[in-house]
This record gives structure tokens, sequence and C-alpha cells, in this order.
């Protein structure tokens, strides 16, 4: 008996063909140094130039617009510490509905800002002591909304797969492709595309130290719970990998390697000095795994997805100053 897996190559595809002129085609950059520094030849997938600032764009819109009319319609629900949330609201105002988004009370105010600023709703919670998931599902319930979750889901995992796509296609074969882990959902969708085109690709996939769920699951063989971490990585601060996304990537994902919260930082640093551009802490992990040598005998050709760019100039500056 065959297992039918949550998303294939041809879901990917054809979320590519769907999110053509509305997401943008983001840019992959090169620079001497990095190539230097790590021993290798390095494409950076940067989704920081995304809409809202992060690859979630791809996987909402992709989900909320195969909704229904009557159930667009009646809006849509989501939970997120921010980029999901940006991108729901997003793809809620492009599709013509409203979005209601549950946030924990110590996301970052540039994210919260830039999700009302969408025109969406938002409801707070206590992320080390409420449930979002039952939070966000017995609002759905009471207003009648479409639930889209941040990778729990199908359409968004082929959505997010398009940003791997993209780069694969633009660079070629690529020996190892470096993917930062939260959720899961990036990665089950960059492994389906790039497993699905090239299977000889290493997908490596990035966590914090203090965050290493999906480290911990793969070893066990199954889903492994651990306390909320704590870290800069906001994106990456979950207690336990997805249901589907587990599935997806026990099955794609050849290792995951942990960076330090100043890894991090140094990456952060490194990404506006070097490269000229703004990271957020999560959307550095990968490439702070490549510059703190955590990934080892490293191919000749690399790609990195540089997840996201959403951080405050105030917190930027704490954060490359040293503080948290």
């Amino acid at each position: 008996m065959t297992t039918i897996p949550p998303v294939t190559l041809d879901d990917v595809l054809d979320a590519a063909t769907r999110l053509k002129g509305v997401a943008h085609r983001t840019p992959v950059l090169r620079s001497r140094t990095l190539d230097a520094l790590v021993g290798a030849e390095v494409h950076l997938k940067c989704e920081n130039f995304q809409r809202v600032g992060a690859f979630k764009f791809r996987g909402a819109y992709n989900a909320a617009s195969r909704l229904t009319p009557d159930r667009l319609a009646r809006g849509i629900a989501a939970y997120s510490s921010g980029n999901h949330a940006q991108a729901v609201a997003l793809a809620a105002r492009e599709l013509g509905t409203t979005a209601v988004i549950v946030m924990p009370e110590d996301a970052p105010g540039s994210k919260r800002a830039a999700t009302e600023g969408y025109g969406a709703e938002i409801v707070t919670y206590d992320r080390y002591t409420g449930d979002r998931v039952a939070i966000a599902e017995a609002l759905a319930a009471e207003r009648g909304l479409a639930l889209i979750p941040p990778y729990e889901h199908p359409h968004v995992m082929a959505g997010q797969g398009t940003a791997a796509l993209e780069l694969l296609e633009e660079t070629g074969e690529l020996g190892a492709l470096l993917v930062p882990v939260g959720g899961g959902g990036l990665m089950a969708g960059s492994a389906t595309a790039a497993k699905g085109r090239y299977p000889g690709i290493r997908m490596i996939g990035v966590e914090p130290e203090t965050g290493d769920d999906t480290r911990r699951s793969l070893e066990a063989g199954r889903r492994v719970d651990i306390p909320v971490p704590k870290t800069i990585a906001d994106g990456q601060a979950l207690h336990t990998p997805g249901e589907l996304t587990f599935s997806v990537n026990r099955r794609l994902v050849d290792e995951i390697a942990l960076v330090s919260d100043d890894e991090i930082r140094d990456a952060m640093r490194f990404a506006f000095e070097r490269l000229k551009i703004v990271v957020e802490p999560s959307g550095a992990s990968a490439l702070a795994a490549l510059l703190s040598g955590r990934v080892t005998g490293l191919p000749d050709r690399v790609g990195v997805i540089v997840s996201g760019g959403n951080v405050d100039a105030e917190r930027f500056v704490r954060l490359c100053g040293g503080g948290g």
C-alpha cells in the first residue's frame, strides 16, 4: 500500500502558475567574499524581497486563492508570529476579503503594524501559556472563517516550494540546499521541488540551537515536543514540527544543522555589510549555518534560502550590536 504524499512536484508547479504575476520572482544573489569564506559557490534566494518581506506570501496566496467564492467572502483566519500573518492579510486584501489573525503578545511590533496595515484584525495571546491553534480554530468556527495555517496545509507547502523551484530554474543543479526550518512548511515544499528536480540534492534544514524540535523528531522517527524555545529567531520558535510537514521532511531532509543566536547575529551583520541587504533572524539562520561552519563536506555549488527580512530598524541595530 502506497501513501500519497501531501504535496508533490506537480502541486508546486501548479502553485507556480497560480502565483505568476502575483508573487515576486525574487533575486538570487552571489558574493565572491561569501564563496571564499565557505569554500563553495553559494546562491542566495532572497525572499526578503518577496511581498510582505518573506516567503510566506507564496503559500498564503496559493491556499487562499483556491477557496470557493462563498468561503472566501466569509473571510480568512490564521495564526502566526508575524510573517504568515502579514501574508494572509495581504492575500485576503488582494482577493477582496477580510482576515482575522491570532498573534502572540510579544510578536515584533513592526510585524503587527504591517499586518494591521494590510487591513487585518488582530487577536493576541500569550505564546508561553496559550494554544494558538485552539484559539484560531475556535475563532474560525464561531465566525465561519476559512482557517489557513502557517505550514500545516498542502497548498501552503506547495506555494512555499515555489521559492526553491525558482532558485533551481535560475541556477541549474545544486549539490545542496540550506533551508530555515520552523514549522517545516518551507522545507517540505522546497524539498519536494528540489528532490523532484534533482533527486541527489542534499537537503539541509537549519534550526536555532534552542529550538531543535525537527532535529530531535528526525532522530526519534516521530514528532517530538519541546518547551517553547527562547531565541531571537522568532519565526522558528516552535515546540514541535507540523504533522503534515514532518511526514514530508522525514522522507526528504538529509540533515539538520543548528545555529546559535550569536551566529545568527553574525550572519545578519554579514548580509548587511557585504551583501547590502537586511535579513531578519529567522531569515539569516541558513546563511549562519554556512558562515559558522556548521555544515561540513559542502559540495561545489550550494543554494541558501534567505527566508525573510521583516525586522524594524531599532531591533536590527540592537541585535547586530550584540543585544537581544
